[in-house]
């Protein structure tokens, strides 16, 4: 089946091919299923970043896990994490939050770069009881303004500046992230409280 790509997804492909094919033997790649990382190998000559169903948004995501991910984890397929899927119970959810945080907060780094819309993913339609989606937030908020203190990956740093030359976005700064960290929480909050008197 083929894959519907958006535009802003075949743009980030072009671009981050250009930037890491060569150097990083990394290719970011459109599936039709769920996104995996594949390592190269005797069946695949480039490492395989693959994204969901052609979404940009899915394409920051999984590309702000391969930044994150260390040399060792890069030989590994979906970099040798075990995923729990949709309908987690509290322990799991709690887990996956945990282990979202730093990913997501680069995701939006990366966002903010291409100029992208972003929001928390708690990924947990299903679950027993659902997330508390301002706490996320702020968890992401807060490890994103950590960063911009103490430094973004190399990666990221050198793919959000691809974004920011490509789609003319300022820089991210701590400021920036202040701001607009501020305003995410807040719209999180509204959600949040009107899906608790909708019950």
């Amino acid at each position: 089946m083929a894959v519907i790509i958006e535009a802003q997804a075949d743009q980030l492909i072009r671009l981050f091919n250009s930037t890491f094919q060569t150097t990083e033997n990394t290719v970011l790649v459109a599936g039709s299923a769920e996104p995996i990382y594949r390592p190269a190998s005797n069946q695949r000559q480039h490492n395989e970043v693959v994204f969901a169903h052609g979404y940009a948004r899915s394409a920051l995501h999984e590309i702000a896990h391969w930044c994150l991910a260390g040399k060792v984890r890069r030989h590994l397929t979906d970099f040798g994490y075990w995923y729990a899927p949709d309908g987690r119970s509290p322990e799991q959810q709690a887990l996956f939050e945990k282990m979202e945080v730093g990913p997501q907060a680069i995701e939006w780094y990366l966002s903010l770069s291409a100029g992208i819309g972003f929001e928390i993913s708690v990924d947990n339609l299903s679950g027993a009881e659902q997330p508390n989606r301002p706490q996320f937030a702020h968890a992401v908020v807060e490890r994103a303004l950590e960063r911009a203190q103490e430094g973004w990956p190399p990666r990221a740093v050198l793919f959000a500046t691809v974004l920011q030359q490509y789609f003319s976005q300022p820089l991210v700064t701590f400021a920036l992230l202040q701001q607009q960290g501020a305003n995410m929480i807040a719209q999180e909050q509204q959600r949040y409280y009107a899906m608790l008197e909708a019950v």
